[in-house]
């Protein structure tokens, strides 16, 4: 434990000899003052920890002297000590960025608390937070041989979100170290129990709320109730849901939150169009052929989204007024944001936010971006710096004064890749990295989920002998054609498209305006 060094500051020092020796005999340092001028003399002399400063003192008062301190160094904790319980005294001081408040007379145990909080907290809590995943880390290992339902899988991984959030702010690697093995292995069962149940889910058996299932099962519920914003950022993983969920508080009350499954793969032209049509990818090319492409097709894969949406309300026999907006960039969420008032009277707001979506792809492609989202720490990071400065934030702000109910979802999530998988296929390949769909792909059977006949999983084929592969754990799918290169480059980096919890297991969020 590190012995810190304490400045005490005040005009009747003499008087604190039993608080100093107390202080000594738990192994703190202590540098007495008996004026303002002085402490900020010995302040610039010396470094110290924290500052237990007298609020009533002759000459340069209590306030004055912190006001110098913190101009000379903001960063250093000051206690204010008074007899004073004046609250527009409290309030100054408080507003001078004190680390903490006590009122004379001050006993040794007052003093050690106030310590404790401001120097020993980071230690205390890492302490806490590493015995409370090593009894955790017991029960997840057991759980893990013994899941066996989607509730199962979702409530693991938003346990095991938590601990990574925990661990995060600790300086503890190896706990973190252990977690990420214990993701991984997780991340093994998981697609063992997709490969086994997904298939099943088509076929009568009792299935989760899927993409192409949670707009007639969750979302219409809640149009039923009055207006209502929907928002879907797409490409949105649990954890970045949890980094900017307080960013809503001040607007928003929640509801409810839990984890549905996005249908397989796991990308965009899949599963978001089945959230807006209501139907799996297979029947959504049966019924509107002029709507669907397939992988290899040219043109924009998204581009009827309010075609789909507008004919699965029609189906659903919600006789609605209704918007749908994509939001691709800063001016397009500027302008919904503020032209939002004009849709006081909508019954339904649909939005798609395609920001977190580009990021991903820009941190495969800018160095940049690569630097500053370097881990799932980071990644986290910068979407909620995103969200918090952004006009989706705005838009949401916008929504609750006008009464709207908020729907925040997502279409799939997407998982950091590390190791290659090889994979041969011909010219008519799709060229997603987490999943293939073609004819004669040839693969390494233990690294993928295979659908050999793609009417199972209600998927469209390209030609009459096509067959899928996704990619499972964290492998992205490489040829062997200049295999080096194209390894080092997505290596790494945030795809899409296979079995992953991480793609997978995705939120929504139905709140009301507070």
């Amino acid at each position: 434990m590190k012995n810190f060094t304490i400045l005490w500051v005040d005009d009747e020092i003499d008087l604190l000899k039993s608080h100093l020796l107390f202080l000594e005999e738990r192994n703190y340092r202590v540098v007495t003052c008996n004026s303002g001028q002085d402490a900020l003399e010995a302040i610039r002399q010396e470094s110290f920890d924290i500052v237990f400063l007298d609020e009533n003192m002759p000459g340069l008062s209590g306030l004055e002297t912190l006001t110098e301190i913190k101009q000379q160094n903001a960063s250093l904790p000051v206690v204010m000590i008074t007899k004073n319980e004046e609250e527009s005294l409290m309030e100054e001081a408080i507003g001078s960025k004190i680390a903490d408040y006590l009122i004379k007379p001050v006993n040794p145990n007052q003093i050690l608390l106030s310590l404790k909080k401001n120097l020993d907290h980071s230690r205390l809590v890492s302490e806490k937070t590493t015995a409370g995943y090593q009894q955790e880390f017991r029960k997840i290992a057991m759980d893990l041989s013994m899941i066996n339902s989607w509730e199962g899988w979702a409530d693991l991984y938003k346990k095991l979100i938590y601990w990574e959030l925990q661990l995060e702010n600790i300086e503890d690697t190896g706990m973190f170290e252990i977690l990420e093995s214990q993701k991984a292995e997780a991340n093994q069962q998981f697609g063992k129990f997709i490969e086994k149940e997904y298939p099943a889910w088509f076929s009568g058996e009792e299935a989760p709320v899927l993409s192409h299932t949670l707009f007639n099962q969750r979302i219409a519920p809640v149009l039923r109730e009055g207006p209502t914003l929907l928002v879907v950022i797409d490409n949105l993983r649990y954890d970045q849901w949890f980094a900017f969920e307080d960013a809503l508080s001040p607007f928003y009350k929640k509801d409810s939150e839990e984890a549905y499954c996005s249908i397989l793969p796991t990308a965009t032209q899949y599963a978001r169009n089945a959230i807006f049509s209501g139907l799996m990818p297979l029947e959504m090319e049966r019924q509107f052929p002029k709507w669907w492409k397939n992988d290899t097709d040219t043109g924009g894969k998204n581009l009827h989204e309010a075609d789909f949406l507008g004919a699965q309300l029609k189906r659903l026999g919600l006789d609605l007024d209704w918007e749908y907006h994509k939001i691709s960039s800063l001016k397009q969420g500027k302008h919904l944001a503020q032209q939002f008032k004009t849709m006081k009277d909508k019954d339904l707001v649909a939005v798609v936010y395609n920001f977190v979506d580009m990021l991903s792809h820009a941190r495969t492609e800018m160095e940049v971006i690569k630097e500053l989202a370097s881990n799932d720490k980071a990644y986290r990071s910068l979407t909620l710096s995103w969200f918090k400065n952004s006009p989706l934030l705005a838009l949401i702000q916008e929504a609750q004064l006008l009464g709207f109910r908020l729907i925040i979802t997502t279409d799939h999530g997407t998982i950091n890749v590390k190791q290659p998988s090889k994979v041969i296929g011909d010219k008519e390949t799709s060229l997603n990295l987490r999943y293939k769909t073609g004819r004669s792909l040839t693969y390494e059977e233990k690294d993928v989920l295979a659908c050999k006949k793609p009417s199972e999983l209600h998927l469209p084929a390209i030609n009459v002998s096509s067959s899928y592969i996704f990619a499972k754990n964290d492998l992205f799918f490489a040829y062997p054609n200049n295999y080096n290169h194209y390894v080092s480059y997505y290596r790494n980096t945030y795809q899409h498209g296979g079995v992953s919890l991480e793609e997978m297991v995705v939120p929504f969020v139905v709140m009301r305006p507070k």
